[in-house]
């Protein structure tokens, strides 16, 4: 009796032994997302935790078991649907940790979902207010991790942060006023336990702004305007705001009193670099699109700005687009890489604007590098000065002053191209350092514009033009394309009949993951352009594929649901892409195994 009593106090030592083991493991696995974590993100495989692939949003990953070879096994392993009625376009990127995928949909929703099974394990469901107004569809591109947060914008202009285990709010702020045109569409970014978030609404005249919060209250740590003339703020640990400088000086590129309502909204988020210690973000169109109304450059608007995240101040600006009249927002995403020509590195990042040029900027100063078309057909520029960095314009193309013309309501209409909905939008490019090469879903599209008198109003549309959007080819306008950002040339295409509007993947498996409205994802080898392998989604595809690592084997993901701003705002464009079906779900792929 007495052996068999110490048998059972071993073996229940032994039990909690492993009981503990196990309650270690568990915790471990449900770490937070660390600022080392998210720093490391674009190198380790196991997990996304980041908008972008990596702080500095290049959406390369360096697996390849999934390669040119395999691919052809790649099948399906859930789907899951984001239910209801609410459907429209669906731009989100998916972030997984610890085993669970975190994904925005249309209308401010947010999801938990285990990746091995597809099974919902939380949902949120933000209440969205009557008079909300998105200008390009309901909307959402992401959301960020940090600590046990996951934390996303809404179309009401809050920023949300959720307990990402249980779906509850752990803390939400108001951002800005939905009534006066804000909104939030953009996937926020952490930085050094900040959370980075911009603003929507440059049609509606709103200020552009860039953010930064402490992630784990929602308490503002600084704001720094991105229209010149604005004062910026810190704040201290009591809330208090303190002048923090005016963002450039007063009436210097905005004469007149337009930089009030100055529009360059940031609504696609931003990338940061920590090699520089700094966060490059997008600027918007100046408001209103009329340009005769606002002489000058009118900065920071259609630029990338640079911002040191520890003070808030804009450290280098390169604006892509002076004195924007063609609604040519910069927004486009900059992403870092090693330029190196000439045997010689240099710390760069590259950008496909909406005005249809490629740029490739010295990322520590600003300083232009190089700077080609991306797209066949361009009008209001006919090229990018190298020397002074700005572009030399056909001043025949800028749409007609309505003040001249004959009844003073409407100006000249000219032909322009590209569209206002850009040679690049919202969908992300990638670049793959083992080409060298950056991938690039471009459009070929013109439009009709013409200028009309505008006044500022509270809340409505601050246009003051008109358009009419029209395909310049038969057979295609969407092409994916392979872009050396050295030599300038597009090194092989890939033609799609409907405009592209979603994100890039490319792999150390030497693939490129893209998506149609059509809805295929596709794989092309990364050095030839040669589609190796797609699949029906069953929607359109707006949104960006990403790739990780789970037990082993190589997933891809990617978000289908037909929408965004092409059938809201595409004219004949729209007419002929009506055919498409809208929807919402994610879908995840891997290997069979045979």
């Amino acid at each position: 009796m007495e052996g068999r009593s110490k048998s059972n106090k071993h073996w229940a030592a032994a039990v909690s032994l492993i009981a503990a083991s196990v309650m270690a493991m568990g915790s471990v696995q449900a770490k937070g997302v660390s600022d080392a974590d998210i720093l490391k993100d674009a190198t380790t495989a196991n997990d996304v935790v980041s908008f972008g692939m990596g702080t500095q949003g290049q959406r390369y990953s360096p697996l390849e078991q999934i390669n040119t070879e395999s691919v052809k096994d790649l099948v399906p392993v859930w789907s899951m649907s984001f239910g209801g009625e609410k459907q429209r376009g669906q731009e989100s990127q998916p972030l997984i940790h610890d085993g669970v995928m975190f994904v925005t949909a249309s209308y401010s929703r947010l999801y938990a979902i285990d990746v091995k099974t597809g099974q919902k394990l939380w949902k949120y469901e933000h209440r969205l207010p009557d008079g909300i107004m998105p200008c390009c569809d309901v909307v959402n591109r992401g959301a960020a991790l940090y600590d046990d947060l996951v934390i996303f914008g809404t179309l009401d202009a809050q920023l949300v942060a959720l307990n990402r285990e249980t779906g509850k709010v752990v803390w939400k702020e108001k951002v800005d006023d939905y009534h006066a045109g804000y909104s939030m569409t953009a996937a926020p970014i952490i930085v050094k336990g900040m959370v980075i978030s911009g603003v929507s609404g440059g049609e509606f005249g709103v200020v552009g702004r860039v953010e930064a919060r402490d992630a784990k209250t929602g308490k503002l740590k600084w704001i720094r305007p991105v229209v010149e003339g604005h004062m910026g703020y810190t704040y201290g640990a009591d809330g208090k705001a303190k002048e923090a400088g005016i963002s450039g000086t007063t009436n210097a590129t905005w004469p007149g009193d337009l930089w009030k309502t100055g529009g360059a909204a940031t609504w696609n988020g931003a990338t940061y670099d920590p090699e520089t210690n700094l966060i490059f973000a997008g600027t918007g169109n100046p408001a209103p699109w009329n340009s005769h109304l606002r002489p000058g450059d009118n900065l920071f608007s259609s630029a990338t700005v640079a911002i040191n995240p520890d003070t808030g101040k804009i450290v280098w600006h390169y604006q892509t687009t002076p004195h924007d009249g063609w609604d040519f927002d910069g927004v486009n995403e900059f992403v870092s890489f090693d330029y190196v020509k000439d045997g010689k590195t240099i710390k760069a990042g590259g950008k496909a604007d909406r005005n249809g040029f490629f740029f490739v900027l010295d990322r520590t100063n600003g300083n232009l590098l190089n700077a080609f078309p991306f797209v066949n057909k361009i009008t209001w520029a006919k090229s990018i000065d190298l020397k002074t960095g700005r572009p030399v314009y056909d001043d025949s193309n800028r749409p007609g002053d309505p003040a001249k013309g004959a009844d003073g309501k409407k100006g000249e209409v000219v032909l322009s191209a590209p569209s206002f909905l850009g040679g690049k939008n919202q969908q992300q490019i990638a670049y793959n350092p083992k080409t060298g090469y950056f991938y690039v879903p471009a459009n070929e599209w013109a439009m009709d514009i013409w200028n009309e008198p505008v006044s500022y109003k509270k809340g409505a549309a601050y246009l003051g033009a008109g358009f009419t959007i029209k395909p310049l080819n038969e057979e295609y306008i969407g092409a994916l394309r392979a872009v050396d950002p050295v030599t300038g040339k597009i090194v092989w295409e890939n033609k799609n009949y409907a405009p592209l509007w979603g994100g890039v993947l490319t792999t150390g498996g030497g693939l490129t993951f893209y998506g149609t409205p059509e809805g295929y994802l596709k794989a092309l080898d990364a050095k030839t352009g040669k589609e190796v392998w797609s699949f029906q989604t069953g929607s359109g595809v707006v949104a960006p594929p990403v790739t990780w690592e789970q037990d082993g084997e190589q997933y891809i993901a990617v978000v289908s649901g037909w929408g965004g701003a092409v059938p809201l705002w595409g004219g004949e464009v729209a007419k002929r892409v009506n055919f498409l079906e809208q929807g919402g779900s994610v879908w995840v792929f891997k290997l069979h195994k045979s």
